[in-house]
């Protein structure tokens, strides 16, 4: 039986339906002035964000620590904790990002398509932002100056709610976004960190369409699975990343064993590690020993099917096991990867529309027919051809940042930037025209 909430506890829970509220009133009266604010503004702010965060490192890294070493304590797993470090490298990407977004062009107010009508007026679409977008993600405290900076840059306003294993992390960062809004001139509430790690607040946030008008999840399964079921508010979501590296015949061997080891070794722990590897039957004997040779080396076990496993089974020291059914369907986040032998290009495909979760997939190439038949084919929000589905990544992508990837038809597909985070309304144009 569970022990019963501490008075503190209910009297805080009994406060937080003021609090959210509190926050979406504040954050759609924000909204307003982001939507009417300058480019020239709105980059000042970015510009100093980033050198906020390059010369504020070791108050940010101290805030940082007290989450990692309250995490290890309770036992986060090893990808979770390294989603959880602010280390200089992630800072400096977060900055570059901000810097990226304040070098590119602002789309608000950008009209498209305009187009003489038969009547005389003029038809067009303006691109507006959205309003207030909820943000609600686990481990990674970078998350909160991407969402910031992209919140800033597409006039939107934006609560974020960070997992409670990062709330010292997000705390701090958040702190030096409202210091770089409030030199700009922007208000405060344009960007608000719920200050509670209390779950309800969860249920809370995307049950306000009132004030939210999306929300953006991103982190496990779970969670987006429980967002996408219980919001009240449309929802911007993936929910696996089972991403897969074709090795084709004919490819240049040596730059495919190189383009599959980075794809799922430079980083475990990302939505856009490669978890699949699909190689030609015609290019299997070549390729698979020399990737094998490399997976074996770092550790990462290989889940076969019967043809990949007599293939590798006798590499020195390779973990090499038969794969099951579950295993093409598995992201592993982890040093695993299941490993299967293809006849061609059309079986690749039908493996990988079958079994991913459309997020990335690479083809690894030399045949230009084969190539552009990939790309049309895969039904994924990203698909590459001689590149490491690494690459997946809205900074990678010249987004300047991503708030996430989305996997949806609908609105926004891949990495999710600036034009993610805005609408499109019609304009018309006229010089006092009449309908007959």
């Amino acid at each position: 039986m569970n022990a019963p909430d501490s008075p503190h506890t209910l009297a805080a829970r009994s406060a937080l339906p003021d609090l959210m509220l509190a926050l979406g009133s504040q954050a759609k009266a924000a909204s307003a002035h982001m939507a009417r604010a300058s480019a020239a503004t709105k980059n000042r702010a970015l510009s100093a964000l980033a050198g906020l965060l390059r010369s504020q490192i070791a108050p940010l890294q101290a805030a940082n620590a007290l989450d990692l070493q309250r995490a290890a304590a309770a036992g986060l797993a090893g990808p979770m904790l390294d989603r959880l470090k602010l280390d200089a490298k992630t800072l400096e990407t977060v900055a570059l990002g901000c810097e990226q977004l304040a070098a590119m062009p602002d789309v608000i107010g950008e009209i498209i398509g305009m187009k003489q009508q038969p009547s005389g007026i003029r038809v067009g679409q303006m691109r507006v932002p959205i309003g207030v977008f909820g943000m609600i993600y686990e481990s990674r405290p970078n998350v909160t100056i991407e969402a910031a900076s992209l919140a800033i840059k597409s006039g939107n306003a934006c609560i974020l709610r960070g997992g409670s294993e990062a709330i010292e992390s997000n705390k701090a960062l958040a702190a030096l976004v409202q210091q770089a809004l409030q030199g700009a001139g922007l208000p405060l509430e344009a960007v608000q960190l719920v200050p509670t790690t209390d779950r309800e607040a969860v249920g809370l946030l995307i049950t306000m369409p009132q004030y939210v008008d999306v929300i953006i999840p991103r982190g496990g399964k779970g969670l987006i699975e429980r967002i996408s079921r219980d919001a009240k508010v449309p929802v911007i979501k993936h929910l696996d990343g089972n991403c897969h590296v074709y090795v084709d015949d004919p490819c240049d061997i040596a730059m495919a064993v190189t383009v599959a080891d980075n794809a799922k070794t430079q980083k475990y722990s990302p939505c856009n590690a490669s978890e699949g590897l699909l190689v030609a039957r015609g290019v299997a004997a070549a390729f698979l020993p020399k990737i094998g040779a490399l997976y074996a080396a770092k550790g990462v076990e290989m889940r076969c099917d019967a043809e990949a496993q007599t293939l590798l089974a006798k590499l020195p020291g390779a973990k090499v096991l038969a794969a099951t059914e579950q295993d093409w369907y598995e992201e592993y986040l982890a040093p695993i990867i299941s490993i299967k032998v293809v006849a061609d290009v059309d079986e690749a495909i039908a493996h990988i529309n079958k079994y991913s979760s459309h997020h990335t997939d690479a083809i690894l190439t030399r045949d230009h027919m084969h190539a552009q038949q990939f790309l049309r084919e895969v039904d994924s929000a990203s698909v590459m051809v001689n590149a490491s589905t690494r690459f997946a990544d809205g900074f990678e992508f010249g987004l300047g940042a991503e708030i996430g990837i989305s996997t949806d038809k609908f609105h926004a597909r891949g990495p999710v930037g600036i034009e993610g985070l805005t609408s499109l309304k019609y304009v018309v144009l006229g010089q006092g025209e009449v309908r007959g």
